[in-house]
């Protein structure tokens, strides 16, 4: 095996020496495999921006005491079904986790809940948080913030965040799951390239001159590029303004923390959750079921998939044969564990 192909790494495996890893440095059991499972899941779903390589980064937020293990995390209730949770600088999916258990309670008596979350760390993938939802028969949307990665339409200054949008909606059968960020890509898919010294194509973004570019390392010191043109750019800026209205989190250039291990977090985070029984709303799901079916009937057999179709399979497939790492990023975690091994 060369050194550029992937290693298959048991899921099991790989998610205890990243939970190691992180009680190594600090973390509480709990809080570890929670962050440990989230960044799993990037990697289950064939997303390594979200996944192990982002653990070094995490390690050394543990460190500086930007993040907070055992954190109090405190909810405040604004109204009936609303929401207000402070992170205390907690690990990021540990304040997502207690924000979902808490939309998904109050749903059930209410119908409709909405959690704001600040001063918690980054969150990872938004698909696992709402898949969670749909699972109670209920329809699930996240919102997130990042770092002004992403220029406006028209300009090449990075004045936007990246910031994802999940929603799932549950069927018959297994739930619609779209999670995407509003930027051509993401940042730590750029990082991914530049690591591996690869190219990225054109169109990903500009240097910081503002030019085009193909170069990853150019890139990353430049700005992305909005996903589809003015439209992406408008839901982008959006998105920005309804999470920092709601969560009271910054806005623009002011968020940090999600992907350094120098700054604060200051980013918010939104999740809501509808129950489609509260509002009467079950005898849509084998509708909403039979529909999709019909969509993925409409093309060449398996040429068209819903969203969350093609993440499912792979998540699936490598839950059983491993999960592929690049011999960097593998070789980055057998540092990281080696080093709370010999403490």
């Amino acid at each position: 095996m060369s050194r550029t192909d992937p290693m298959l790494i048991d899921v099991g495996r790989l998610r205890m020496m990243i939970a190691d890893v992180l009680i190594g440095n600090g973390a509480g059991v709990d809080d570890a495999q929670c962050q440990a499972d989230i960044l799993i899941e990037g990697e289950l779903r064939e997303q390594p921006s979200h996944g192990v390589g982002r653990l070094p980064v995490l390690v050394g937020r543990l460190r500086r005491g930007l993040i907070v293990s055992g954190a109090t995390i405190t909810p405040r209730w604004l109204t009936e079904a609303v929401v207000a949770i402070d992170g205390g600088r907690s690990f990021g999916p540990v304040a997502a986790r207690g924000a979902i258990d808490a939309v998904i309670d109050r749903a059930g008596t209410s119908g409709v809940a909405i959690a704001l979350v600040n001063n918690s760390n980054h969150i990872g993938m938004l698909a696992p948080y709402v898949e969670r939802i749909a699972a109670d028969s209920a329809i699930g949307l996240a919102f997130t913030t990042s770092e002004a990665l992403v220029h406006p339409w028209g300009g090449t200054a990075p004045m936007v965040g990246t910031n994802p949008i999940a929603i799932a909606v549950p069927t018959a059968e297994a739930p619609l799951v779209l999670d995407m960020s509003t930027a051509a890509v993401s940042m730590g898919k750029v990082l991914d390239h530049a690591a591996r010294d690869l190219k990225v194509p054109l169109g990903w973004g500009v240097d910081a001159d503002g030019r085009p570019t193909t170069d990853a390392s150019a890139l990353a010191s430049g700005a992305l590029a909005p996903f589809g043109g003015s439209k992406g750019y408008a839901l982008a800026i959006a998105l920005e303004c309804l999470v920092g209205v709601l969560t009271g989190s910054a806005l623009g250039p002011d968020v940090r923390g999600t992907l350094d291990a120098e700054f604060p977090a200051t980013k918010g985070d939104v999740f809501m959750a509808i129950r489609l029984d509260r509002l009467g709303l079950t005898e849509m799901l084998p509708r909403v079921s039979a529909y999709l079916d019909l969509v993925r009937a409409s093309g060449r057999r398996g040429a068209v998939s819903i969203p969350g179709d093609r993440a499912r399979g792979t998540r699936m497939r490598r839950a059983t044969e491993g999960i592929p790492l690049s011999s960097r990023t593998w070789s980055a975690l057998l540092d990281l564990h080696r080093e709370v091994a010999h403490a």
